[in-house]
């Protein structure tokens, strides 16, 4: 029982380790930005681009959350239920959330750009960012679609028997 179990959580703790990192770099990196050089504490950390990334990293945490309580339902061989659905949408919708603040953070940024700055790569980044994004909306909502599949063919079978 437990050797089945061992990919599962293995995949939760580096899901959870790939949330710290990312909570790591969400504390570390406003301050190692250009604009922070001359900047005390306070307003590196009040600046409107970095409180709208702070805002938007919060679809991706509740998005990971969920992950995670899907790899439990996974583990506990409870996958093919209703609440692992209503997981899954959560999920896609953390997805689309976070993919349109990225791309509001690059028309900002395009937008309202000091005229010494180019924008260009963080303008390339916004766009892999966004079409990774949108391609993990569209595996989750594949994978959705085949769970309520599941689902009901499970159903119509625990009816026949």
């Amino acid at each position: 029982m437990l050797l089945k179990r061992i990919p599962v959580l293995f995949l939760q703790v580096a899901l959870v380790l790939f949330g710290l990192v990312v909570l790591a770099l969400l504390i570390v990196m406003p301050l190692q930005e250009g604009r922070a050089q001359d900047l005390d504490l306070w307003s590196v950390y009040t600046d409107p681009f970095i409180l709208f990334g702070y805002a938007a990293s919060i679809a991706f945490f509740v998005g990971l959350y969920y992950g995670i309580r899907l790899l439990h339902r996974i583990g506990n061989n409870s996958l093919f239920s209703p609440p692992s659905g209503k997981l899954l949408r959560t999920m896609k919708v953390c997805t689309l959330i976070l993919g349109l603040c990225v791309v509001l953070a690059g028309m900002y940024i395009r937008l309202f750009h000091h005229p010494d700055d180019d924008p260009a790569g963080f303008l390339a980044l916004c766009i892999a960012v966004t079409f990774a994004l949108l391609m993990a909306t569209a595996a989750i909502s594949v994978v959705e679609k085949l769970l309520r599949k599941a689902i009901e063919l499970q159903s119509e079978n625990e009816l026949t028997i």
